[in-house]
């Protein structure tokens, strides 16, 4: 159908780079070699000076499609994903009707086939009284990316607090179950501590670690008790490190980790500056915790970093505190922030495309994706290290037209974006003829 080879690119996949070509064929990695001739009819990219990395999958994101549509659709938020590097997403369930059944849940495959310009997949999501309908998911481990538990309540009205429907799923589920975890009673006792909270600062005395901790061991006891598969998702706390091991290989692990990309970035000591811009749920914590969450990155306690994209319209964050919704936009510019950190020394990014391209892959066991290799989808992103971009409202993509890192600068860019090999992202514009594809699990 279509053909394009990328001469000169430093490829970086599987730990080490490599000045290789690359042919794609029909969507597929064809052919990596030293020296590929172009075969004709065939677009020609000089990737020189450039890094090709495979596609971020972030698997964790909240698009609010359906029923949240003025904070963000499908379509425009993949829009935001793949202008920043990423081409595929998993998107949970806490939208307006929440995806409790699985004909709600096909409803959004059908509208990201419509609408999306990036690869998806959706959580099936659980509440206290849907446990038979979550595990006829078990049939649709294949293209289903897995089950998400609010373990603690958060936007949308989805806690599960119920024992008998918690030990159910994990008991029952062949999929893996993703948690959102913070001990609800504790948040309650800390709402009526601060009672008069009127600013940010207050979230994470009120979201506080020992809320995570208590719920994150909870979710682990559970797991251990019936051999689950577990990914406890956005990692906010020093406290719950202590929870995880980097002595077991990753493919080898049954509970995993997430952190995200503002958990790395953020501390307390920012909401002076931003107050509910970055109100999110668990909350961004004292400084000591960023220090502990990088230090575990860098060991492989956390396996993953991602996003926990949530757009809220500006006025929605112009609320007083206690009325103003958590949640920020970031999957345009995560790729950007963690390349970042790789200009200032902090990490590699051999370690970049672990965190947020391989690991992904492997952890939900996607067919695939996720690599750079003959025979696997053309998720490709090209990388230029020596520009930068400077974030502004005329390239912010998200519906909501906002950005923690408005007028930032970030030293690197992304020039082309590849999905199932058509490049949908060129030269600052989106293709919109583009659509990605359903995920597909090797389970």
């Amino acid at each position: 159908m279509f053909s394009i080879v990328i001469k000169n690119a430093t490829i970086v996949n599987e730990g080490k780079p490599v000045i290789k070509d690359v042919l794609i064929k029909d969507g597929i990695i064809d052919r990596i070699d030293d020296n590929i001739t172009n075969p004709g009819n065939c677009r020609e990219i000089n990737a020189e000076g450039l890094y090709l990395i495979p596609g971020v999958i972030d698997d964790q994101v909240h698009f609010r499609e359906p029923g949240l549509t003025h904070k963000a659709t499908i379509a425009t938020e993949a829009h935001a994903a793949v202008a920043g590097g990423t081409t595929t997403f998993m998107e949970m369930p806490n939208t307006n009707p929440p995806a409790l059944t699985h004909e709600l849940l096909e409803k959004k495959y059908d509208i990201a086939a419509a609408t999306s310009v990036a690869n998806y997949s959706f959580f099936m999501g659980v509440s206290n009284n849907n446990a038979d309908e979550v595990l006829r998911t078990n049939d649709k481990r294949k293209d289903v990316c897995g089950v998400k538990i609010f373990m603690g309540s958060s936007t949308g009205d989805m806690l599960v607090d119920n024992y008998n429907t918690l030990s159910k799923i994990f008991a029952e589920s062949e999929l893996l179950i993703a948690t959102h975890c913070e001990d609800e009673n504790i948040i309650n006792a800390n709402k009526l501590k601060y009672a008069d909270a009127d600013n940010a600062s207050f979230h994470p005395l009120i979201r506080n670690a020992e809320a995570c901790f208590k719920s994150s061991y909870s979710a682990i006891q559970l797991a251990k008790k019936y051999n689950s598969r577990l990914h406890i998702l956005h990692i906010s706390t020093a406290m719950e490190l202590e929870l995880f091991t980097n002595m077991i290989p990753l493919v080898d692990k049954r509970i995993t980790t997430e952190v995200c990309v503002h958990h790395l970035h953020f501390t307390a000591d920012d909401y002076g500056r931003y107050g509910n811009l970055i109100k999110c749920n668990p909350a961004i914590k004292a400084a000591e915790n960023k220090a502990a969450l990088w230090e575990a990155l860098l060991d492989d306690r956390l396996d993953i970093i991602a996003t926990d994209h949530a757009p809220h319209t500006w006025e929605e964050k112009q609320q007083p505190y206690q009325k103003a919704p958590s949640g920020v936009p970031l999957v345009q510019h995560s790729l950007l922030l963690m390349l970042q950190y790789v200009k200032e020394g902090r990490l590699t990014i051999e370690k970049v495309v672990e965190k947020m391209c391989h690991a992904p892959a492997q952890c939900f066991q996607i067919a695939k994706r996720g690599y750079i290799r003959e025979g696997y989808w053309a998720d490709l992103v090209l990388v230029n290290m020596n520009t930068g971009i400077t974030v502004s409202k005329e390239n912010i993509l998200y519906k909501c037209s906002w950005s923690p890192f408005e007028g930032h600068e970030f030293p690197a860019s992304v020039s082309y974006t590849f999905v199932n090999g058509e490049i949908v992202y060129e030269d600052g514009k989106v293709n919109e003829g583009v659509r990605g594809k359903r995920l597909q699990f090797d389970r």
